[in-house]
């Protein structure tokens, strides 16, 4: 008695209070979405494996599963013994075809001064040219020999292929790996939700559509909205998968499942901002405007219905009408 008592206090005494001064809103029915909940997991665009090119022995790796890389980064190291000995020895030959070159220039040199004072006949300087001429080739090869060991050398760092998040190591230091062998798993930046649907919702389903994520999902109060990208054409166990753009989506963890409101049809509905609806002893009421006069009506609240343009939007089941007029508290 003492509850109910209170209750007809306090809407005697909203019904004097004048609304001279505050806000007002007319209601008005509206087309919504008729939202049904499904789930969605966090997923990368592709996964994209991390190759060595070379054959070797893994001597270092520079990152571990949850870094983030960018493209072209090295993020671990090959070594092959045999190039270093290889390198070693073309240097050696390198050096040997070098000495020759000099003493051929030196030779060649020698010859001309010979010729021209007609000591020496020209076919002998021809001789000394075409000896300087094999012997400057031949380090010419060494060199470009000595190049392609190089850049094997090179190629034993193994950059990542795209901007991303490690998911998982292949291989340990120490492990032995072959060309093209998968060193690390790299999921590419950009993730996405992927839905997967009932097939009864197909007809409601398409690119472009809005979907909503519960803020909740995301440790805030307020709902993220995005957007259908893709509908895959091939319906899998009875569901319909489509991928999902949603700004600010955590990049951390892939197959992270989230709850997702999608579109099921629309229907009409009453809805309003949140802030004109207060809640008395467990119940909510509106004020609405009669004459010059306020009063208190009960109303029965329904779920949430936030939009870009009404993001406290909330859906009244019942108690008010189209055309009343709202007082905002």
């Amino acid at each position: 008695m003492r509850r109910l008592t209170a209750i007809a206090a306090w809407a005697a005494l909203a019904a004097s209070t004048s609304f001279a001064g505050a806000e007002t809103l007319t209601v008005a029915p509206r087309m919504v979405a008729d939202e049904k909940a499904v789930f969605a997991t966090v997923e990368s665009i592709s996964v994209v494996p991390a190759r060595g090119r070379i054959g070797g022995t893994i001597v270092q790796l520079n990152v571990k599963e949850g870094d983030s890389v960018t493209r072209g980064q090295a993020i671990a190291v090959i070594a092959d013994e045999k190039l270093a000995l290889q390198m070693k020895s073309l240097d050696a030959q390198m050096q040997a075809l070098q000495a020759q070159a000099d003493q051929a220039q030196i030779d060649f040199t020698r010859t001309e001064g010979l010729v021209d004072r007609g000591i020496l006949p020209r076919t002998k300087l021809d001789e000394t040219r075409t000896a300087l001429n094999v012997a400057e080739n031949g380090l010419r090869a060494k060199t470009a020999e000595r190049a392609v060991i190089q850049q094997q050398f090179d190629e034993g760092q193994i950059l990542a292929p795209v901007d991303g998040r490690v998911l998982k190591r292949m291989v340990s230091v120490g492990s032995v790996v072959l060309p093209g062998d998968t060193v690390e798993m790299i999921a590419q930046q950009d993730f996405k939700l992927r839905l997967r649907v009932p097939e009864r919702h197909a007809s409601f389903l398409k690119a472009g559509d809005k979907i909503r994520v519960d803020g909740a999902e995301f440790g805030e109060a307020a709902s993220k909205s995005g957007v259908i990208d893709l509908v895959y054409p091939q319906i899998e166990d009875g569901r319909v998968i489509a991928d999902a753009s949603v700004k600010g989506l955590g990049e951390y963890f892939v197959g992270d499942r989230l709850r997702v409101w999608i579109s099921g049809g629309t229907r009409t509905a009453f809805v309003i901002p949140s802030n004109y609806v207060t809640t008395r002893f467990g119940i909510d009421y509106v004020r609405l405007r009669q004459a010059d006069q306020t009063v208190a009506a009960p109303v029965q609240r329904g779920r949430d219905l936030p939009s870009p343009e009404l993001p406290n939007g909330l859906e009244i089941l019942s108690g008010i009408r189209a055309g009343d007029q709202l007082v905002q508290p």
